[in-house]
């Protein structure tokens, strides 16, 4: 690991002008590449104290053995040589997007002599028009059979064009209409290439020339009694109004737009793009990146343009770029996409209408994709190894953690407070092993005093079962009648705590009053992902690729849901509660029928017992029990309505009732899983 200090520049090496910046390791490979309005204050905040860097910052530094830079004229060539550079070094801290698939296009071979409509995938070809890029090659298959019968051009291989052209018998497409056979001479090399141009600009978006054209030969065939050629043509018009159908309006306008959105969490990005053009979707594509250095959402956006249109010029290129977020500065990103196209580029954020409609969709999309790219991340066997191996390295352990617990605090400025505990086996969550915990030692607000609680209370039970089972159990003592684990059990070989050194020490401390030595024990920092274990003042610092990390963030996101889950349901019943609750023997159903009877809570303490006991179900003893409870029970203070100064009355379940609109905590859909999250 080296010192930043032993290769920082002197003062005034530096120049305060435009340029991009290479830092190089001890082996001469370029790790990073950026770029800089002014070298000399951009790379000044690269040498501050390490502890005010950003964690992955820090790791690059001190991964790095000397800094370079070079000067430019203009923060667009700062940014053209950025991407250049990127693209030569592949430095490993720089974000790279990935494509998550090899995305065909539709591509027109305008740089042969007969030119070809083919599927094309790869690197694009200098002289070939490409439409897309497409979600499946199915869909662009489709859309060609459609429009090969208004614009018959050619799509055979060379190997099948030369061999009609030597025998004079053109291929079956040529004997259905489906191509105008210029291997045989029936069109000539310019009608044949002038067909690939009206077929390229029907791509393009410009159909309504087209539509019209044969939509007024097809009415004069039809005058002049030409009824077959009519029906033909009849029949283009409907193969091209369906191929139409095939990419939906979704900008009146008649736009040509692209529209990028960002999905994004701590270590990862997806980025979508939709392709628009003429008004409607005619290609779709996305990335997934690791963020591996701190980056915010703008600067994904600028490596997303960046890689998107750092190959292309003119119309590759559309007029208008709609982005979540604008890069700072935004004025060379836009004048550098302008000279790639040649003409103005609108680069912005939509506000209304249609557009910020279906950049929502797009947003949608980059969110799933995120999704999807994380649950196939989570269920590859290979990568779950890996990630357990990671971890059993880092924390060093005797071996992989097949086993780990993580455990979480969760409350309401106090209130309700509850812990919950979830386990993963073998890399994928086990929730039928899902537990939750009602702070009970003390009241108030105090993390570290909860965790110690919660620790101590699960393992003290695992002692108890051990104590039971002996110490040399097989797998079926470890089960209950109905064949499922006992609760509390199975020993993890791996302790996770949401949170830094107090909450590890804490829970560290729990274990060792029981005498529990055998068990490790770490803590995941939120803020910068940071593991700390017992008893060190430095915490490890995971790279942000790596699967160990990924793992150790899923188990703590997922313990941090299960315990504000079953937080907001506490506090959900707690506001529900009635003073019915506090009668022995009284169930849910003899309840609902009081209410029912009386109308409110209100109402039914002002009853007699004669008048409670015409409640079906309720005998004298019940009823004088229920009239003492709610005598003894304090009536609650009014609801007041903070806006109107109404009192509210009691609602049926004697809670108080309230206004539209007045504020108020939701009620979750549904509480935890019972059997999953047992409470303890």
């Amino acid at each position: 690991m080296a010192d930043p200090s032993s290769y920082r520049p002197r003062p005034g090496e530096i120049p305060d002008s435009p340029g991009v910046y290479k830092f190089r390791d001890e082996h001469r490979r370029v790790i990073y590449v950026g770029k800089a309005k002014s070298l000399r204050q951009r790379l000044a905040n690269y040498f501050q104290d390490l502890a005010g860097l950003h964690p992955r910052t820090r790791t690059m530094v001190t991964t790095a053995a000397s800094v370079e830079w070079t000067v430019v004229s203009t923060e667009v060539e700062a940014l053209q040589l950025e991407y250049s550079w990127i693209k030569e070094y592949d430095p490993r801290f720089n974000v790279k997007y990935r494509d998550d698939k090899s995305y065909p296009y539709l591509a027109v071979t305008m740089n042969e002599e007969y030119p070809r409509v083919q599927v094309m995938r790869g690197h694009k070809k200098k002289g070939v028009r490409y439409f897309g890029p497409y979600g499946h090659a199915w869909a662009i298959r489709d859309t060609v059979d459609l429009l090969l019968r208004v614009f018959p051009v050619r799509t055979c291989s060379a190997g099948v064009f030369k061999n009609a052209a030597r025998t004079g018998r053109p291929c079956l497409l040529g004997y259905i209409g489906k191509c105008s056979a210029p291997c045989v001479g029936r069109v000539s090399e310019e009608e044949h290439r002038e067909l690939a141009e009206e077929f390229s600009d029907f791509m393009a978006g410009r159909t309504g020339t087209y539509i019209r054209r044969l939509e007024k030969q097809m009415t004069d065939a039809a005058e002049e009694m030409e009824y077959e050629r009519a029906a033909r043509l009849r029949d283009d018009i409907d193969a091209l109004k369906k191929a139409m159908e095939k990419s939906a309006v979704v900008l009146a306008d008649a736009t040509d737009a692209d529209l990028i959105a960002v999905a994004e969490d701590e270590l990862e990005a997806a980025v979508q793009i939709f392709h628009v053009r003429g008004g409607r979707v005619r290609g779709q594509r996305g990335w997934v990146t690791d963020k591996v250095e701190d980056v915010t959402t703008a600067a994904l956006v600028e490596h997303a343009l960046q890689q998107l249109y750092g190959e292309e010029t003119g119309d590759s290129v559309p007029k208008e770029v709609l982005v979540p977020a604008l890069p700072d500065p935004v004025e060379p990103v836009q004048q550098w996409l302008t000279d790639r196209r040649g003409a103005n580029v609108s680069l912005r954020i939509p506000q209304r209408g249609d557009k910020k409609s279906l950049m929502e969709t797009v947003a949608r999309n980059a969110q799933q994709s995120l999704i999807l790219h994380k649950t196939k991340r989570a269920s590859d066997l290979t990568t779950r190894s890996r990630a357990l191996e990671e971890i059993a390295e880092a924390l060093d352990l005797d071996s992989a953690p097949l086993r780990i617990e993580c455990y979480d605090i969760s409350h309401l400025q106090g209130d309700d407070v509850v812990a919950s505990m979830v386990v993963f086996e073998d890399g994928l969550a086990r929730k039928s092993e899902y537990r939750r915990f009602q702070i009970k030692g003390f009241e108030g607000q105090d993390d570290v005093r909860s965790m110690h609680e919660v620790i101590t209370r699960r393992f003290r039970r695992y002692l108890a079962e051990k104590e039971k089972t002996g110490e040399w159990a097989d797998g079926d003592e470890l089960k209950d009648e109905e064949g499922r684990p006992k609760r509390f059990a199975y020993p993890p070989q791996l302790v996770v705590v949401d949170g830094g050194q107090p909450q590890v020490a804490a829970a560290k401390k729990a274990l060792d009053e029981l005498g529990i030595d055998d068990i490790a024990v770490c803590g995941l920092a939120k803020r910068l992902e940071e593991v700390w274990l017992p008893d060190d003042d430095d915490p490890v610092v995971l790279p942000r690729t790596s699967e160990g990390l990924y793992l150790l963030q899923r188990v703590r996101d997922e313990a941090h849901r299960f315990a504000i889950t079953y937080q907001r349901a506490k506090r959900a019943k707690r506001f529900r509660s009635s003073p019915l609750d506090d009668v022995p023997g009284l169930g849910e159903t003899r309840k609902q029928a009081l209410i029912k009877h009386f109308g409110s809570v209100k109402k039914l303490r002002s009853a007699t017992i004669d008048q409670i006991c015409e409640v079906p179900g309720i005998g004298r003893k019940t009823a004088e029990t229920i009239a003492v409870a709610l005598a003894q029970a304090a009536p609650a203070a009014p609801a007041v309505n903070t806006a109107t100064g109404e009192i509210m009355e009691d609602t049926e379940d004697g809670t108080p009732g309230t206004t539209a609109g007045a504020p108020g905590e939701p009620v979750p859909a549904g509480a935890p899983d019972e059997r999953r999250g047992q409470e303890t």
